[in-house]
């Protein structure tokens, strides 16, 4: 059966289709095309038998780490001929909740353990999820910083357009437990479901500040300017990555995640701004 066909299985079974319906998809996988179902089972023997990864996994990561995984993506095809890295990034809660509604995926990789719990209360990780790497928030202004931002209490200013991630995603979470400690109160014009989205506001000129990550305000270049503020030491955000229970390419999705564990992909995380775990 193909790897598609499986997933297909998979999906029906996450929203309730009855068992006839699932005989009538086995049935029909397994009349496929002979020669490609013979040249996907050769492929996954050739692999099992040689230990080496193969095939297609799933990676459901947090908005902020898309440049670098995209990174490490291209990296481990190329380490490893064959196979193929495809990414869906999102707010990390977004994400949780697509896999505990049956999504298939392979890994997760969360920007906090809160979004993580989602996924692990659930029963949906395969072992404990291990903390990779940390990131700490900044604000991003317009370039130049024409409206002379200098602390997390500016942004407080009624004249200031200014934009959060929603609540419910890490990044807005760092941003409130910074606000709270601080004991300020501000009123964003927008609460944004990721913090890429958030940080385009300001790069579209349609707000004149958001709070992001550092990682994010250094991938935007010049199309913004960092403002670095002592609270955001109180409110540094742990990520979390783990091999998900309902993995079908187990062997790849592991070596996927060593590889940004390894050496090689915190010299890449770290480039892009990332803490050490």
């Amino acid at each position: 059966m193909t790897r598609s066909a499986r997933r297909t299985r998979r999906t029906l079974r996450a929203t309730g289709v009855g068992a006839a319906a699932l005989l009538a998809l086995s049935a029909c996988s397994s009349s496929d095309s002979d020669s490609s179902a013979k040249s996907d089972s050769t492929a996954s023997g050739s692999a099992s038998a040689s230990g080496e990864p193969s095939g297609e996994v799933t990676v459901f990561a947090a908005a902020s780490l898309r440049e670098s995984f995209i990174e490490l993506g291209k990296r481990f095809e190329k380490q490893h001929p064959g196979t193929k890295v495809t990414f869906s990034f999102a707010g990390s809660d977004a994400l949780a909740a697509s896999i505990t509604g049956g999504a298939p995926a392979d890994v997760f990789a969360s920007a906090s353990p809160k979004t993580m719990k989602i996924v692990t209360d659930a029963g949906g990780a395969a072992g404990t999820p291990v903390t990779f790497v940390r990131n700490q928030l900044e604000i991003a202004t317009l370039p130049g910083n024409p409206d002379e931002i200098g602390s997390l209490k500016d942004l407080t200013e009624s004249d200031l357009k200014v934009v959060l991630c929603d609540k419910a995603v890490p990044c807005g979470a760092a941003a409130q437990k910074a606000l709270d400690a601080s004991k300020l109160k501000l009123t964003p014009v927008s609460y944004e479901e990721d913090v890429k989205s958030a940080l385009n506001k300001v790069v579209l000129k349609e707000a004149d500040a958001a709070v992001v990550y550092k990682t994010d305000v250094k991938s935007a270049g010049d199309k913004v300017e960092g403002v670095e503020f002592p609270e955001s030491a109180d409110a540094v955000n742990e990520y979390p990555i783990t091999l998900l229970k309902e993995s079908e390419n187990t062997g790849t999705a592991e070596a996927f995640i060593a590889l940004v564990r390894s050496a090689e992909g915190r010299r890449v995380l770290s480039e892009a701004g990332f803490l050490k775990p």
